[in-house]
């Protein structure tokens, strides 16, 4: 019953979907003058780049036999996959949020991409860092310098975000997806380069 009740949280916090989550809060609640045509192009370019691409490649991967699920349980699965988001997020930084027009997403996308890097690092060690604690913890993070940045109220959303990041762990818990040492690694991962890239754009 109780893993009925947390296996959804895995699937709605995905780290395909992470992404597309912190741009609408930031084009929601931040006070900025980009106009529609703005905001929906750069909406539809991280859907491309951050879902669309991924989710082919995860396809390409899969009929090769080098994955054999969307939630990449075991380490040696994950190296292709880090390393082409790794990409997409470098080109992503470079052409098209870049810090002269998006310089708060910019520092948003710049953190995960060091955050990938260290889940990748990581995957040489004994510890498969938890993906979904990562993706969870930078959203978190990202809204509350949201919040701090525009001097806006947001806690009915960083409150039910806070419990979001226990029902995440707990749901990966439940799964037996990771254990608390790799829970913990990936919200260390995904919030301390968020936290250090705070100071650029508060």
């Amino acid at each position: 019953m109780l893993k009925k009740i947390l296996l959804p949280f895995s699937y709605i916090f995905h780290p395909l979907f992470i992404s597309v989550y912190a741009v609408l809060l930031f084009f929601f609640f931040g006070k900025h003058t980009y106009d529609y045509q703005q905001v929906y192009m750069v909406i539809i370019q991280i859907v491309i780049i951050t879902i669309f691409i991924p989710v082919t490649i995860y396809y390409l991967l899969l009929s090769m036999g080098r994955v054999d699920s969307i939630m990449l349980a075991h380490k040696n699965q994950r190296r292709l996959p880090l390393l082409f988001h790794a990409i997409l997020l470098l080109i992503l930084i470079r052409k098209s949020i870049t810090i002269d027009y998006f310089p708060i997403l910019y520092f948003f996308f710049l953190s995960s991409l060091i955050s990938t890097f260290w889940a990748f690092v990581f995957l040489f060690t004994k510890f498969k860092v938890s993906l979904h604690q990562l993706a969870i913890a930078s959203l978190t993070v990202f809204v509350i310098g949201i919040s701090l940045h525009y001097n806006v109220r947001m806690l009915w959303v960083i409150v039910p975000l806070l419990v979001c990041n226990g029902l995440v762990a707990s749901s990966r818990l439940v799964m037996k997806a990771h254990t608390p040492t790799e829970l913990i690694l990936g919200g260390l991962i995904g919030s301390i380069p968020q936290i250090g890239l705070l100071y650029f754009w508060l």
